[in-house]
């Protein structure tokens, strides 16, 4: 079995909102049609770092966007 496509910024967005009106990992998994791991894991991120980004940038892709 292949892996899905990436969500949208607009279901990530969705999915944080959902969050932040207090509704669980299980209603927002059924509302948006999306596997519970999945909200969980954008969630998780979010928490983490703030934002729907994967990774904060490397140094190295500093340095390769600084020139």
């Amino acid at each position: 079995m292949g892996r899905s496509q990436e969500l949208s910024e607009f279901k990530h967005g969705t999915v944080i909102g959902c969050h932040l009106c207090n509704k669980s990992i299980r209603d927002i998994s059924w509302l948006l049609n999306i596997p519970r791991s999945t909200v969980s894991g954008i969630i998780t991120k979010w928490k983490k770092l703030g934002t729907k980004a994967t990774q904060p940038p490397s140094e190295w892709d500093q340095r390769v966007l600084k020139y």
